[in-house]
């Protein structure tokens, strides 16, 4: 693909997942292949990945770069949100561990084709799956302003979504909104001039919530955290590397209460409701990449990672 995509804490997900020989790991995003690639090496010599994606751009680069490994590595144009039901069509039980890479991938943001980035103008798609038939075009210019100022406020916890969305919908009373040049130029010209400089672009949270509503990300991350979990053996191991606030609350709430026990009130004198933890949390406070990371891969910056453990009953 002509650049190199650097995966982001590969020794903290190798060192979280415990990788080693015979051990059998899930890449669950796969991407261009570069932490199955680590956890490959620190299985060795005989350890296994699987590595899912939706992305067929993706997989192929995948493809090339583990292709040395052979039969160790199973790579499928899969969605991480059926994890369970893919190993069970494969044969496999319990896995040692698996690491989820949440968002976007720097591939879909520098391919200027895929829509997602408004760095290139191109035709507004922002399909991490282009099987899927619903893109960023459809909802931009098929959604009522209502609709978008809920998209963009809740996936993008953008504060003037209603401005925004309603500049959208007058704007495609002249013609549609086609490109992702156009639609970052609507939603600058509908803000105050105070509000046209910053930190970062005025529409980033916009094409955030938009790639967010297209791809189905946070259903299929809580989906795919609780698939998951189920299907680590006792011991086995869950990394999960998120990007934004919404991803990493959804990863911080739900291996909480997949570590919680008893929910019975304080005042019964004994359990009744047989609950007990699925998993024990290993990260205590989130982990974040270190400054030369961060240097040498600034995809990395926003970065946070939390793991599990499942545990014996």
């Amino acid at each position: 693909m002509g650049t190199v995509h650097l995966p982001v804490m590969p020794a903290e997900v190798v060192r979280f997942l415990g990788c080693r020989p015979g051990g059998v790991y899930v890449d669950c995003t796969l991407g261009g292949g570069g932490h199955a690639l680590e956890m490959l090496k620190a299985s060795s010599p005989d350890g296994r990945v699987i590595g899912l994606d939706v992305d067929e751009d993706a997989l192929e680069e995948a493809r090339r770069l583990l292709e040395p490994f052979g039969a160790r590595v199973i790579i499928l144009r899969e969605n991480y949100r059926d994890v369970k039901a893919v190993l069970e069509r494969l044969g496999v039980g319990e896995v040692d561990g698996m690491v989820l890479d949440v968002g976007v991938s720097s591939y879909q943001l520098e391919r200027a084709e895929r829509g997602f980035s408004f760095m290139h103008d191109s035709r507004l798609d922002m399909r991490m799956d282009r099987r899927i038939k619903t893109s960023a075009y459809d909802l931009v210019n098929g959604l009522p302003a209502e609709e978008l100022e809920r998209i963009f406020r809740t996936y993008g916890e953008e504060r003037r979504a209603g401005t925004i969305a309603k500049a959208i919908v007058r704007s495609r009373e002249k013609g549609p909104v086609e490109t992702t040049g156009q639609l970052a130029r609507i939603v600058l010209m509908s803000l105050p001039p105070r509000y046209r400089h910053g930190k970062i672009h005025p529409a980033t949270r916009v094409f955030q919530a938009l790639r967010i509503a297209v791809n189905n990300e946070l259903e299929n991350l809580e989906a795919g955290l609780r698939q998951g979990v189920c299907c680590l053996r006792p011991g086995g191991r869950m990394v999960v590397i998120s990007f934004h606030s919404l991803e990493d609350r959804i990863v911080k709430n739900t291996f909480r209460e997949m570590s919680s026990g008893c929910i019975c009130p304080r005042d019964v004198p004994r359990c009744v409701c047989g609950r007990h933890p699925l998993v024990r949390i290993l990260t205590k406070k989130v982990v974040v990449p270190g400054r030369d990371e961060v240097e040498s891969n600034p995809r990395a910056r926003s970065a946070k990672l939390r793991a599990v453990e499942r545990v014996v009953h």
